[in-house]
């Protein structure tokens, strides 16, 4: 009895831990959101501000961490975790380089009124 008692304690810790992770993450996020300090959004790396390249980093980082931890990746076999994560890290990854690509085109459209391209 006292063994199930000492694994389900574990266990209680355990959500915990996950859950102030994901708190303190989701509260930099908000923080952040709310606050949009004035050297994040002046700077910009690979067409994007950089407040939105934090943003999509927490967000990944806050999956990552979901998947590892609610679909117990960390007891599974190398390759399945492998298999899972960085086909998400490669969809997620390919998703933004589209976006950016896509997005860059159809706001220099709407600037310029037409966009040329020179082959």
């Amino acid at each position: 009895m006292a063994h199930d008692t000492a694994h389900h304690e574990s266990n209680i810790s355990r959500i915990w831990k996950v859950f102030f992770l994901l708190s303190v993450i989701t509260i930099v996020e908000v923080i952040l959101g709310i606050i949009k300090p004035p050297f994040l959004i002046e700077t910009t790396l690979i067409s994007m501000k950089l407040l939105n390249w934090i943003f999509i980093i927490l967000t990944i980082w806050k999956a990552y961490y979901i998947t590892w931890a609610f679909m117990h990746m960390e007891g599974e076999t190398k390759g399945l975790r492998r298999s899972v994560v960085w086909t998400a890290i490669f969809l997620i990854c390919y998703l933004i380089f589209i976006l950016l690509t896509e997005g860059d085109y159809v706001y220099e459209v709407f600037k310029a009124g037409h966009k040329s391209w020179d082959f």
